[in-house]
């Protein structure tokens, strides 16, 4: 019996640990432990990902919460050590680059437990990103990485990890996107309960800490979307990280008049709302693929993105939020007649069942 224990903890995680345990638990000779450690730990950011991702109920819930980055990584380091000693896997699987996926990591190399790593070999070459150095570290510290695409392979080929360590296997979110599409069309009632029309509106999303924590790009991006919104409405699902920075700034109110806040939504509702804007503004890596994978044009509101194939295509744009002209005009250019280029840059859909076949064929 392969035993993998695999870490998340953060709203991505969830979907790309959707679609590969999908296929753990359907693989005789496999036994998956799920651990959550609680980096997400609200129900708006948690437990409805779980109900309707059919993700099973974690199997350790560490419950480590918020804090800063060096103590929150350090609870989750000393409480995955302790699930790692008494599960003792042949695989410790991790996802992204949140401190969950750094701590889980780390523990399983301080014990020589053989880590691979999901979604391996992005890069944003912004090292001030806490995301960028969990990448680094992550990836340098893993047996197998994952890489979503061929930039992700040069990448990793360039930091000098031995090829054999290295695989292709496409982009779990475009399998989870593929699966849960056609569920949101039938489950989701977000549209009618927002009374929003297809393509009369534009999502929003705002999150990173770069943008969140900085008073000055704070006030430009919400300047502008509330810019934006005097032409066309503007949705944005509130993160509560972004919902106290916008309060303690004082610029709540204001916003809140002008464009539509609403509580952070579930996996199948943010589906529906991507694929039914007619435009994504975000600061989301996660979200920029989504709109890609529902052929929506996206402006990324970042100094750069890790998801360059993106940009190249047409499908993207980069607007480092510094001029509340710059974002506006942006947004508003790219709603006449657009059109990306039509290839697909992340798989075809299998990646969940490839990442399966690689972790029970490599030996420990």
């Amino acid at each position: 019996m392969l035993k993998i224990v695999s870490v998340v903890g953060a709203r991505p995680q969830f979907i790309k640990a959707a679609a590969v345990s999908r296929v753990l638990r359907s693989t005789e000779g496999v036994k998956e432990i799920l651990v959550h450690t609680g980096q997400h730990y609200d129900a708006n950011m948690s437990d409805v990902f779980f109900e309707e991702l059919e993700i099973p109920r974690p199997d350790y819930n560490l419950g480590i919460g918020s804090g800063t980055h060096g103590e929150q990584t350090g609870k989750m380091l000393e409480a995955i050590e302790k699930v790692l000693l008494e599960e003792k896997p042949d695989w410790v699987l991790v996802y992204g680059d949140t401190n969950s996926t750094l701590a889980g990591a780390l523990a399983a190399v301080k014990l020589h437990i053989p880590v691979a790593h999901v979604e391996a070999g992005l890069r944003s070459f912004n090292r001030h990103m806490p995301e960028e150095i969990n990448r680094v570290l992550t990836d340098h510290a893993s047996d197998l990485l994952f890489a979503p695409t061929k930039t992700a392979v040069i990448n990793l080929r360039h930091e000098g990890i031995p090829e054999e360590r290295i695989k292709l296997v496409g982009d779990v979110m475009y399998d989870a996107a593929l699966f849960y599409g056609k569920r949101a069309e039938r489950q989701s009632q977000i549209l009618n309960k927002l009374g929003l029309k297809p393509k009369e509106y534009i999502l929003a999303t705002v999150h990173r800490a770069e943008n969140t924590d900085d008073p000055v790009r704070l006030r430009i991006i919400f300047d502008a979307l509330c810019e934006i919104a005097r032409e066309i409405k503007v949705v944005l699902p509130l993160h509560p990280r972004t919902r106290e920075a916008l309060i303690k700034s004082g610029m709540y109110d204001k916003v809140a008049s002008c464009i539509c806040l609403t509580e952070p939504v579930g996996y199948l509702d943010m589906v529906m709302l991507e694929k039914n804007a007619r435009l994504i503004a975000t600061d989301s890596g996660g979200v920029q693929k989504e709109a890609f994978f529902y052929r929506v044009p996206c402006v990324t509101l970042r100094e750069e993105t890790e998801w360059v194939e993106l940009v190249e295509l047409g499908w993207n744009c980069v607007v480092p939020p510094l001029s509340v002209g710059e974002i506006a005009d942006a947004v508003m250019s790219r709603l006449g007649s657009f059109s990306g280029a039509e290839e697909n840059p992340y798989g075809d859909g299998h990646s969940a069942a490839k990442i399966v076949d690689y972790l029970i064929n490599t030996g420990k």
